[in-house]
């Protein structure tokens, strides 16, 4: 009887879900949004931020985050003259990566500044006026009618933010090309403090960026690189997440993040609450008829064990996790059951380039796409998560197979390199001290991870 009631269930279960995966299809069929090109920021060398450099500079990095020896940071750094940055410096700092990979992307696809009918920028903690914005339709003479918004304060989720504004507005605007910039402003906000729980942005945080082509328009369908089928965007609003980061100042009045106890939960709450909208629009039916009876079956016999996982390798091949640190990464990892092979692209970001915050995911798809490691056909789903405490993701499909070195191209035949080992690991192993981790999924039993 028993198993009689377990298959009408699933039967249920699967019939239920084709329908509302139907009826998804059908409302998002005039809203597409295809990526046609995107371009990441390369500093030049004159501004690579050794480990050695860096100790001379504070001393209070790097070790076990998972940082390299060839990221960037901004001129005022490297110059010492962090303690008195100007508005000239965030300026200049934000233009060599905006208007490089604006550049590039411009010369590369061969589409017009005038013929952007969407703009939106993301940089979290730099809003000048005028606009970041203004000042790209400004430097490219966009159109008057051009629709531009500039997204601040969102930090390291926020250019999938950018992502689905684009495919909100698509829905009102047909035919339409679209640009989400992002990047954010180091040099104005490095920490000069000597309080370790306010350390790790100086540790983690590197200059780059990266800009998106997007359009709806079908007739350029063939030229695209992914298109959009889901996404996804959770925001947390209570008072423990909301002061999960926090940019405060220290007990002797300087400014910085400060990541409380908190962060490891409100990240959890906020990856679960996304996922329960988002898988069901892309994994298959019957994972997700398989898992909700393993789980009330579990439920039904009070079984202690964890909770059961749900496979997200039935319908992702590729997963684009926030390269924001080691523990970042290690975290979602084992809470989603991936690999090392599909963490692999987010470990090498953050060693080459740095958590580069909303413009790191980029990198992790160059990665990818240098490695020649998408097909046609195949998912990418990309996970972001930010203060607030928000949760991002959404997911790609590859639309033709792509192997463009991008800006991995002086360097991926290294990677992966044979050891991530950092040569300052003996002198600053206080970074391991356990409140210096950024999140610590691990510390959670898999049952709060209830889809």
């Amino acid at each position: 009887m028993e198993t009689i009631f377990v298959a009408a269930l699933v039967s249920l279960l699967y019939a239920i879900l084709n329908i509302c995966r139907y009826l998804h299809r059908k409302s998002h069929q005039r809203s597409c949004c295809y990526m046609l090109a995107y371009q990441c920021h390369v500093a030049p060398d004159d501004l690579k931020l050794s480990t050695g450099t860096c100790s001379k500079i504070v001393l209070r990095t790097i070790i076990s985050s998972g940082v390299g020896e060839e990221t960037y940071c901004p001129a005022n750094i490297l110059q010492g003259r962090e303690t008195t940055p100007s508005l000239h410096d965030s300026l200049q700092e934000t233009d060599d990566v905006v208007f490089s990979t604006l550049d590039n992307l411009f010369a590369t696809s061969g589409i017009s500044p005038s013929q952007i009918d969407i703009l939106v920028t993301t940089v979290s903690l730099f809003a000048p006026s005028p606009s970041i914005s203004s000042r790209i339709a400004n430097r490219y003479k966009m159109k008057e009618g051009v629709q531009s918004f500039s997204l601040a304060g969102m930090g390291c989720s926020a250019s999938l933010v950018g992502i689905d504004l684009v495919r909100r507005m698509f829905t009102v605007h047909p035919n339409a090309f679209a640009l989400v910039v992002s990047t954010e402003n180091i040099g104005a906000h490095w920490y000069q403090g000597k309080d370790r729980s306010f350390m790790l942005s100086n540790v983690l945080f590197r200059t780059g960026g990266a800009s998106v082509l997007l359009t709806n328009d079908p007739s350029w369908k063939d030229r695209a690189i992914l298109n959009l089928v889901a996404s996804a965007r959770t925001h947390l609003s209570s008072d423990e997440a909301y002061g999960a980061a926090l940019q405060v100042e220290d007990d002797q009045g300087y400014r910085g993040f400060r990541l409380s106890k908190d962060l490891p939960r409100a990240a959890v709450q906020a990856l679960v609450r996304n996922f329960r909208v988002l898988l069901p629009r892309v994994l298959p039916a019957w994972e997700i008829a398989r898992y909700v009876v393993v789980y009330s079956y579990t439920f039904c016999k009070r079984r202690r064990r964890r909770t059961p996982l749900i496979n997200m390798k039935s319908g992702i091949q590729h997963f684009c996790v926030h390269p924001g640190g080691r523990a970042v990464i290690d975290g979602v990892g084992r809470s989603l059951g991936l690999g090392e092979e599909d963490l692999e692209p987010s470990r090498m970001t953050l060693h080459r380039f740095g958590n580069t915050s909303s413009g790191g995911l980029w990198y992790v798809l160059g990665y990818m796409e240098a490695k020649k490691r998408l097909r046609r056909g195949e998912r990418v789903l990309m996970i972001s998560l930010g203060a607030g405490f928000m949760c991002n993701s959404c997911v790609w499909e590859v639309l033709r197979d792509v192997g463009d070195v991008n800006v991995w191209g002086d360097c991926i035949q290294r990677y992966p390199p044979l050891t991530l080992v950092n040569p300052f690991a003996d002198k600053f192993d206080w970074i391991h001290e356990d409140y210096m981790n950024f999140i610590r999924l691990e510390d959670y039993d898999r049952a709060q991870f209830d889809m």
